[in-house]
């Protein structure tokens, strides 16, 4: 399973939805995630990746990890994922 399945996987858990319902263009909201499930959102990547994500709970707009859209997410592991390496 590459790293954009894993991601839509995750975030489609959260959503409570299948993975093939969850579109690139998607945004949380579109997709029914509040706040505690993108921070379960986030501690379910860290975990499958053995990443740490810089995200701020407190203020989401202030974190280095865009959470604009499911294609900002996939972009923004695949990078903590190389880096890593």
């Amino acid at each position: 399973m590459d790293i954009k399945e894993k991601v839509i996987e995750i975030i489609a858990e959260q959503a409570v939805l299948e993975p093939s319902d969850v579109s690139m263009d998607n945004t949380l909201e579109d997709l029914g995630i509040d706040s505690m499930a993108l921070v379960e959102s986030i501690f379910a990547i860290e975990e499958a990746f053995d990443i740490s994500v810089p995200f701020n709970a407190n203020d989401p707009t202030e974190s280095d990890f865009d959470i604009s859209s499911v294609a900002s997410i996939v972009d923004a592991v695949e990078n903590l994922v190389k880096a890593k390496v």
